[in-house]
């Protein structure tokens, strides 16, 4: 069978949708509902194309061709559709890519990555990260003006975290081996989409108030899927800097569920791609229909599911720690 692509001719291969049949020829089209190799079915447009035979918009992760047909990936029109589906998905997902602690510090530390090393007890990475920052035994946070505190998510809650006498407890610890090399900082995502928690419900902050008791208090608000989360890989490639409609989502932020092993669920991350759902057998499920449609886990479906979900998640919803 041959179709055109950008009015280039190609031969289809036997069971080829149009996405699989553009990426082979070096096609870059986006997508968050498909994965290869895995049960599928179309959602969330992303992967739209448009069908010049007939006029149509179509979704190419399950769109067959047939003889004849010409498709278009690039054109305006595509690209509209594509962005305004980003941006519908980004409406409800509640949910910061990276801690705003870590984005305000001048010195450029990852602070939230820092302080989770010193809640697990880790305290040489802790100091080797500072290390990164600063030159010890100096770390300038004397003069500082905080602004990491005042950023801080735990703030919306009761009180800040102390972040710079942290620094300043691991930085004088005796006993722990000078770094002698620089830990790498994470990327602080400046040239890429940053997704922003918003204002919390005061029924989450008494929820975050009674389950966060980390010897940091810190939310670690920072997405543990954010490196290789599609959602924001492909709003940056479509230049959004913010999210055009406000948030919609009633799902309650940062409520990180374990799930198995080192599985863990996070609902307000979840664009409802199904993907987990298709591919666990009596595992996560859809609750409800329409707008008001979830993805849960039924308490007795727990032991069916896998922790190589994870790898098919196209967001920080599923994620290993």
């Amino acid at each position: 069978m041959q179709i055109t692509i950008n009015n280039q001719p190609i031969e289809v291969l036997d069971g080829e949708t149009i996405l699989e049949t553009a990426r082979r020829m070096g096609y870059e089209i986006p997508s968050l509902c498909y994965a290869r190799r895995a049960k599928h079915k179309s959602s969330c447009m992303v992967c739209a194309v448009k069908n010049e035979t007939n006029g149509q918009i179509v979704p190419s992760c399950t769109t067959y061709p047939t003889e004849g047909m010409q498709v278009t990936t690039g054109s305006e029109e595509v690209l509209l559709v594509r962005t305004l589906s980003l941006e519908l998905l980004l409406s409800d997902h509640r949910a910061d890519c990276e801690a705003p602690c870590s984005m305000v510090c001048p010195a450029g530390l990852d602070v939230e990555r820092m302080i989770g090393y010193y809640d697990a007890g880790q305290y040489t990475q802790a100091r080797a990260l500072i290390a990164g920052a600063f030159s010890l035994p100096a770390v300038a946070c004397d003069t500082c003006k905080a602004p990491c505190e005042k950023a801080c998510r735990r703030g919306m809650v009761d009180k800040a975290v102390s972040i710079r006498a942290i620094i300043k407890e691991v930085v004088g610890m005796s006993g722990l081996p000078s770094p002698n090399h620089e830990v790498q900082q994470s990327e602080k995502g400046k040239r890429l989409f940053q997704s922003q928690l918003g204002r919390l419900t005061e029924k989450e902050k008494i929820r975050l108030r009674e389950t966060v008791t980390s010897s940091s208090r810190c939310l670690h608000c920072a997405c543990a899927g954010r490196t290789d989360c599609k959602l924001r890989l492909h709003a940056t490639a479509a230049d959004i800097k913010r999210p055009r409609y406000h948030a919609s989502s009633a799902l309650p932020a940062m409520n990180k569920v374990p799930v198995t092993g080192r599985l863990w669920f996070e609902q307000a991350k979840c664009i409802r791609c199904g993907l987990c759902v298709y591919n666990s057998e009596n595992g996560f499920t859809f609750q409800d229909r329409g707008f008001g449609m979830q993805v849960v886990l039924p308490e007795e479906n727990r032991p069916n599911v896998r922790e190589e979900l994870a790898n098919l998640c196209p967001t920080g919803a599923l994620y290993l720690v």
